[in-house]
């Protein structure tokens, strides 16, 4: 019996159609995975499923039926029963999805009470049961925490469990593990599967990240600008994807057993393309709606700047770059080196170190990844090496000259565009300000545009993107903007705090390549700071394995992946997700086994 019915399903918001003609089935108890790239549509669909659509101005065609409710035809008070009674919906952000005033416990003992007029106390009870479910730690405790007293991975958790405080028939989970680090994500994944298991539950798995699928799912559902390209076991469509889309999608995603080419970053011709949608007005560029389009990414008809003539002269001038001057690898000048950092946080019995004793050295034209969990003391490491914080002991010292506060030659690219960029001016005046800051003033404000210009054009943006506002702008393309005002203070060092964390894999591939293309270009040393071991891997001459504020590993990238010597490093390779379904059921089986000791 079909737990999901879909047929023929449109979703327009205006002009612009976001679903074209969707069709599928979800049988009860089986999981499917809803995969593509930001903007083809996949959230917008599992919206539609709980008619989250219904007076927001959308026009919604087609028929949707869940769990015997026939989703357009439903009165108000039908959606309400079937939305958490029947079908519940894990968000992306639990942050934006729980309130921060509220415990989390009363949260989720609110939702049991609408569905079933339970008193307070069944209801608080219910709570705590379903937290314990879930896997959070001394839950009677915790159920009085609020959001912000919980870690990333334990708010999904919560998330879970509100969702299934009524048990439904069916979970929808949207990007739930899109900002989790790899064994938080392992953890979230294998909570699904055991579910899943344990209730019979259907699962929608909305997710960019085709591993991620692999691990979770039954099928597979490939979807581009709004339409079905490739639909069927995960397993086949995984081995021998049948289109070319899908060919393309699965040659984007970084493997952690793939070596990198010495000098060189990710060579995909396709992940060098830059990201450069064109928003509609004032929209967003990250939602779900593209233009109704014959055909084509709406990427692939954006040329690459000329890499000779004027143009390239305009961006050398604005980077400094010259091909003469390209650096197809790391030297032996050392351009950072940090000696035993150490950064305290809180007073008294509360006081903690975040990074604890961490040397590191830096050579110019290489890269060094610095990897762990969240809360393993990365950023951290990266603001001391920026000189955003003044480390409690140790030293920061740029081309042997000790450190004294923010350096211009190393500058830092941010992991959340959004909050680094001022939604109050233009991204062309942002990128400006490095220059401003050095003197650049009044009579040169033609230079200071020309060299945002060229900059701009250098991260494959346009010029006339100056005067455009970050909100006009998609996730991959504010990337770009930090890029180019790292850039605007021609540094010597860029630290790349999770660059590509929240990004799918085509645009990671595109940013990823463009970082790589102008250490080549201009002899950058880079720090990059990920959780991502496969993106890490692809892009580091040198790895450094970070886990409770102290260095556990470190070495050449290569010898790190393929003989680690601490058992955390294995731990973390170990929970990365691998493409292949019968390998993610074997480490899944393998991660269950020390539970279960």
């Amino acid at each position: 019996m079909s737990l999901v019915e879909v047929t023929d399903l449109t979703v327009e918001f205006g002009a612009l159609r976001a679903v074209d003609g969707l069709s599928f089935r979800l049988s009860e108890g089986a999981a499917l995975g809803l995969v593509g790239e930001s903007g083809s549509g996949k959230s917008t669909v599992a919206s539609a499923l709980l008619g989250l659509h219904r007076g927001t101005g959308a026009t919604v065609g087609g028929s949707v039926r869940v769990a015997g409710t026939d989703v357009r035809a439903a009165s108000d008070e039908e959606l309400r029963r079937m939305r958490g009674g029947r079908a519940a919906m894990v968000f992306q952000d639990p942050l934006s999805s729980l309130d921060p005033y509220y415990a989390i416990g009363d949260q989720i003992a609110e939702v049991y009470r609408v569905h079933t007029r339970v008193s307070r106390r069944t209801a608080r009870a219910r709570a705590v049961r379903v937290l314990d479910r879930v896997g959070i730690p001394d839950p009677v405790r915790r159920s009085r925490s609020r959001p912000h007293e919980f870690s990333g991975g334990m708010r999904q958790r919560a998330l879970i469990a509100m969702a299934l405080a009524c048990e439904p028939d069916l979970l929808i989970a949207d990007e739930p593990t899109t900002a989790l680090d790899v064994t938080v994500q392992a953890q979230i994944l294998d909570l699904l599967h055991n579910l899943r298991e344990e209730t019979g539950m259907g699962l929608l798995l909305v997710t960019h990240d085709v591993g991620v699928a692999a691990e979770s799912v039954d099928d597979v559902l490939v979807m581009r600008q709004g339409r079905l390209v490739e639909y069927g076991p995960v397993g086949a469509v995984l081995a021998a994807p049948a289109q070319p889309y899908t060919r393309e999608l699965l040659a984007a995603v970084p493997r952690v057993e793939a070596r990198r080419a010495v000098g060189h970053g990710p060579e995909n011709p396709d992940a060098r393309r830059p990201d450069v949608r064109q928003p509609d007005g004032g929209g967003s560029g990250e939602s779900d709606v593209r233009p109704r389009d014959a055909g084509g990414s709406g990427e692939s008809d954006v040329r690459r700047p000329d890499v000779s003539g004027p143009q390239a002269d305009v961006r050398r001038a604005a980077t400094g770059s010259s091909s003469e001057g390209a650096v197809t690898g790391p030297s032996s000048e050392v351009v950072l080196e940090a000696h035993g950092l150490r950064r305290e946080f809180g007073r008294g019995k509360r006081a903690f170190a975040a990074v604890d004793g961490v040397s590191l050295t830096v050579h110019r034209g290489e890269t060094v990844g610095v990897v762990g969990e969240s809360g393993s003391g990365k950023t951290t490491l990266g603001r001391m090496l920026v000189g955003l914080l003044e480390p409690t002991a140790g030293e920061v010292r740029y081309e042997g000259r000790l450190s004294s506060g923010v350096n211009p030659t190393v500058q830092m690219v941010f992991q959340d565009p959004v909050s680094s960029l001022n939604p109050r001016r233009s991204v062309g005046e942002s990128i400006a300000d490095p220059l401003r800051a050095r003197g650049a003033r009044g009579r040169d404000e033609a230079r200071v545009r020309g060299r945002v210009t060229g900059l701009l054009e250098r991260v494959g943006l346009e010029p006339a993107h100056y005067d455009r506002y970050p909100h006009e702008f998609s996730g991959g393309q504010r990337q770009r903007v930090g890029i180019a005002r790292a850039l605007a203070a021609d540094p010597r060092v860029i630290v790349c705090d999770e660059p590509v964390s929240a990004l799918d894999v085509t645009t990671q591939a595109q940013v990823v390549a463009l970082l790589g293309e102008l250490q080549r270009e201009l002899g950058l040393a880079l720090v990059f700071v990920a959780h991502d071991l496969a993106v890490v891997r692809q892009v580091s001459d040198r790895v450094a394995v970070m886990r409770r504020g102290r260095v556990v590993e470190e070495g050449p990238a290569d010898e790190v992946y393929e003989s680690p010597r601490d058992p955390y490093t294995r731990q973390l390779l170990a929970a990365v997700p691998a493409l292949d379904p019968e390998v993610a059921a074997r480490r899944r089986a393998e991660r269950r086994e020390p539970a279960l000791a």
